[in-house]
């Protein structure tokens, strides 16, 4: 069936996309299981995937980077979900993490990490949620202080993705400025440095080649240019960068979505019960028709978003609701696909399998759905009327 076009793709994009597929079937395929197993990706690929160009290609020269767009970091993600790789966590490396250095940092310090970014030298994370501030920032309880010129970072990080592979690390930590008014502030801390240290591995339920970790903050001193821009700016930071994290997720919902649904395709028409191709039932013939339909609608939302984003217009209430209908979207096709493949569907060697159990998460990091309601609702019925 004809694809939705999507024109914002020019044909260096599908030369990059060429180039990127091939990388994921030689490169991440084939050692994607045994990374499950390991519950990471090993450094060695950051560095390939740096060298093939796959990392941060939105930077500018001036820093180390391509010099190309955002665009090529989506065909990046896109192709990772078309194989079902969740392990290597290259989005979030180029599109969440080096965006606060780009945006924020001092030249010193995008001197000193973006060029090791692009190259996959070093892996970003960002720490912002606690074992008691998960959706809810204001509540995190990571401290820092002043030390002189510079600053004293103490505290504890969950849930972080590429925790235990990360070399540079953006913290989100209490401060108060100079009039003793509290906020939060953003810093950069590289894993070198006395006071971090990493806690165990965390094992998930899903995506279990993504190193996912606790991290540890004892007194460690970072200099003045470690601060991303100003003291308890940090918050308001935040929301400028999280509409393009949860276009992200956007993204990576539908591209995996629509991945999960033609492995499916694939099945039905192989395998046989009663005599017949399961594709022969009534059942599954509209069970396919109603997720073709809704993966339609939700293509057409995501490239949408990615549209008014590349014009500087996407506002936080459509990144939410974008967030919120793809990441349930992605659950929903999940769920059908693996009921379509029956007692193959629960086993953990199918790709359909694992997809539903990679799939879960989404509703609830970068904000649970029920926060990406409450946005949504603000939108709608406290803003005025124009």
């Amino acid at each position: 069936m004809q694809a939705i076009a999507r024109p914002f793709f020019g044909p260096e994009h599908e030369a990059f996309r060429d180039q990127v597929r091939r990388f994921c079937e030689n490169e991440i395929a084939p050692h994607h299981a045994e990374w499950e197993q390991a519950h990471g990706v090993p450094l060695e690929v950051w560095r390939k995937a740096g060298e093939n160009g796959l990392l941060c290609a939105w930077l500018p020269e001036s820093v180390g980077g391509p010099g190309a767009d955002f665009l090529f970091d989506i065909v990046v993600s896109e192709e990772l979900c078309r194989i079902g790789a969740t392990g290597p966590g290259f989005n979030l490396h180029s599109l969440v993490v080096a965006p606060y250095i780009a945006h924020y940092g001092t030249p010193a310090i995008q001197q000193q990490i973006l060029p090791r970014m692009v190259s996959g030298e070093l892996v970003g994370s960002i720490a912002m949620t606690e074992p008691g501030a998960g959706s809810d920032l204001a509540n995190i309880r990571t401290r820092a202080v002043r030390d002189g010129d510079g600053w004293l970072i103490s505290g504890q990080k969950t849930f972080i993705t590429n925790g235990q592979n990360a070399g540079v690390i953006v913290v989100a930590a209490k401060t108060e400025d100079e009039a003793g008014k509290p906020g939060i502030s953003m810093f950069v801390v590289t894993a070198d440095m006395p006071g971090f240290s990493r806690g165990r591995n965390l094992h998930k339920i899903g995506q279990h080649a993504q190193d996912t970790a606790e991290l540890f903050f004892e007194n460690v001193r970072v200099g003045p240019e470690h601060l991303l821009g100003e003291v308890n700016k940090g918050f308001r930071y935040m929301m400028q960068e999280l509409p393009q994290e949860r276009l992200c997720i956007s993204v990576n919902c539908q591209a995996r979505a629509e991945a999960v649904f033609g492995w499916t395709q694939e099945y039905v028409k192989e395998r046989k019960a009663f005599q017949q191709r399961i594709a022969d039932f009534q059942n599954t013939r509209f069970k396919l028709a109603s997720l073709w339909a809704d993966l339609q609608a939700g293509r057409a939302l995501c490239d949408s978003l990615i549209q008014r984003h590349l014009l500087g217009q996407l506002d936080t209430a459509s990144a939410s609701a974008g967030k919120l209908w793809h990441s349930e979207l992605l659950d929903r096709v999940t769920d059908e696909c693996v009921q379509l493949h029956g007692g193959y569907g629960y086993m953990q060697e199918y790709a359909v399998a694992r997809a539903y159990c990679d799939a879960r998460i989404e509703r609830i990091y970068a904000g649970t759905s029920e926060i990406m309601k409450e946005i949504i609702a603000r939108a709608i019925c406290d803003e005025p009327r124009r």
